[in-house]
Formats: structure tokens, C-alpha cells, sequence
């Protein structure tokens, strides 16, 4: 008997991915703007707690750093972040009320350094958008989870959903890679080889999170959620959290 047959999804390659992201010029040089390293945050003072996993040797080289990554990305803390950024984005574009949003993703951060370090880069985030005029932010205050305020501010600014979440992500990925290179000696071509490998997955999570709803959220991390906490108790560091 013949084995019935299926035609197969196909991949999402690099052209379909960026067909699938089309930004106009102006829209794509200020996400540049905003989630460039120079764009005033401070995010070059927090590993996310990766200083800590890198002091127990659970990351030592690029194929533990590609892998925690990854699990960041897919199941962890940069997944939750990009549902709250989508879930900001939709509330600030339909008018709705961001209060609750950013109650919630004020609460999910899993330790007071997660805590310091969403909330600091948020209000930085929020003061330094106002050059593209007060209501950008409005109905945050002055004070927000970092995803939150990047969602709306992108909402009120007309920037496309899936670019802005794609570029959220390569930002904490990249942020994350510059604080590998001065925890351990993977230098700046290790870096580059690991941004390389991850960029089908930032194209693939960012349109998976474009249709998340907040029922979508959910962690499964806790080797990076216990490192997170346990940096609070590093007798000696480089980074805040």
C-alpha cells in the first residue's frame, strides 16, 4: 500500500522573512535610532545574568552562548518581552489603556535585578523618546517595562509590528553578545558568528510573536531565572544584573 503523501510548510528563508518584514527607509532608520547600542538605556550595564552563568560555567564558549540564547529567545525572558511589546503595540494603536499592560510586565520580572534592569532601560527609554514629541508616550508615564515602552512608542510612531519586534530582539541578542565578549575569551569574530547563526531565529520568533496574545506567555528557563537572582550575591561583578 503506498504511504499517503503531504506537501510541507517551506521554511521561512532570509528572503521570505525580509518580504515578510518590508519597512519603509524612514521607519527603519528610527528602529535604528531607538535600538541602537548609542541609544541612551544604558543596556551595556546589565548581562541579564549572564555574568552569573558564566561564573558557574554553564556558558563558556560560543555553543553555550548560542544555546542559552536560544532559550531565551524561544522559552524564556526575551519571548515574554516580545509578547508585552506586541501586546503594547496593539493597545497604544487602538487607543486602548496601557495601565494594566504595564502593570503586568512590571510584574513578571522574575528578580529585583530583572526588575531594575526592564524598569531602568524602560524610563530611559521613554525620556529619550520624548525628542519625537510628548505624546509618543502617552498613558505610560514616565516610568515602564522596557518592551512596553518600545511597543507603544512604535505604535504611536506607525512602525510596523514584526520590524520593531525583529529589531527588539537583535538588540537584547546583540547587547547580549558585547557582554559575553567581556565575561569570556570568545572575541569579537566568536560574537559575530554567534549574531550570524541566530538571525533566522529572530526572523521566525518575530512573526511568531506578531500573532502572540498574552496567553502566549510562559518561561521555561530556570537556569537563566536562578542565574538571575544568584548574580545579586556575586562578590564581585562587572555588570548590574
Amino acid at each position: 500500500m503506498r504511504a499517503a503523501t503531504a506537501t510541507a510548510t517551506p521554511p521561512r528563508t532570509a528572503i521570505t522573512m525580509a518580504m515578510a518584514m518590508t519597512i519603509d527607509t524612514a521607519a527603519l532608520v528610527r528602529l535604528m535610532s531607538w535600538l541602537s547600542p548609542a541609544f541612551p538605556v544604558g543596556g551595556f550595564n546589565y548581562s541579564h545574568g549572564l555574568e552569573q552563568a558564566v561564573a558557574a560555567e554553564l556558558v563558556s564558549d560560543r555553543e553555550t552562548l548560542k544555546s542559552w540564547l536560544d532559550a531565551l529567545t524561544t522559552r524564556g525572558s526575551a519571548w515574554n518581552d516580545l509578547v508585552l511589546l506586541a501586546e503594547a503595540w496593539r493597545q497604544a494603536g487602538e487607543g486602548g489603556d496601557l495601565a494594566e499592560t504595564a502593570q503586568l510586565a512590571e510584574a513578571l520580572a522574575g528578580s529585583s535585578e530583572r526588575h531594575l534592569e526592564t524598569m531602568n532601560q524602560g524610563s530611559a527609554f521613554l525620556a529619550a523618546a520624548s525628542a519625537w514629541g510628548q505624546g509618543i508616550a502617552a498613558g505610560l508615564g514616565p516610568r515602564a517595562a522596557l518592551p512596553v515602552a518600545v511597543g507603544a512608542c512604535a505604535a504611536r510612531s506607525g512602525l510596523p509590528l514584526e520590524a520593531t519586534l525583529a529589531a527588539y530582539l537583535q538588540a537584547f541578542l546583540s547587547n547580549q553578545v558585547q557582554a559575553a565578549q567581556r565575561l569570556m575569551p570568545i572575541g569579537q569574530t566568536g560574537g559575530i558568528d554567534v549574531l550570524s547563526t541566530l538571525e533566522p531565529l529572530i526572523g521566525e520568533i518575530a512573526a511568531r510573536a506578531s500573532r502572540s496574545t498574552l496567553d502566549d506567555l510562559g518561561s521555561s528557563t530556570l537556569n537563566a531565572d536562578i542565574a538571575a537572582m544568584r548574580h545579586e550575591t556575586m562578590p564581585s561583578r562587572i555588570f548590574v544584573s
